[in-house]
């Protein structure tokens, strides 16, 4: 069974506002890669794509930010199937799964990818 994206959270407070440097080329990656469907396009005077999985959605901005400082944080229901199905399909550099705890005290185990676009994303799924 194929992991579920449950939610996503923008580093900067926006996840349908990442900053990517060409769109179409950082879309066709997740679409690729992580299993996102492209669902809108809009052009000026940004140029934007959102995409979607699960019905959870993130969207790319040719903005002028820096991808390097931004990025998306992902709950999933399965944070072991989600990190092998993105390492088979090439998805960037994924880190291993590692668990950790919130400052709420919630505990995640989790795990990092660095796309080649420069975003940073963080895959995680509550442990009980």
């Amino acid at each position: 069974m194929k992991a579920k994206l449950l939610a996503a959270f923008g580093y900067q407070g926006d996840a349908l506002n990442l900053p990517v440097a060409d769109a179409d080329v950082s879309a066709a990656f997740y679409v690729g890669t992580m299993g996102f469907v492209d669902v809108e396009r809009g052009g000026g005077p940004v140029k934007r794509v959102v995409l979607e999985r699960d019905g959870v959605q993130m969207g790319l901005a040719e903005n002028g930010g820096d991808p390097g400082q931004d990025g998306c944080a992902f709950h999933t229901d399965d944070v072991a199937a989600l990190r092998e199905e993105f390492a088979a399909n090439g998805a960037g550099k994924v880190g291993e799964i590692k668990s950790e705890t919130r400052e709420d005290g919630s505990k995640f185990d989790a795990f990092f990818v660095i796309a080649p676009d420069g975003l940073c994303f963080w895959f995680g799924q509550k442990m009980s």
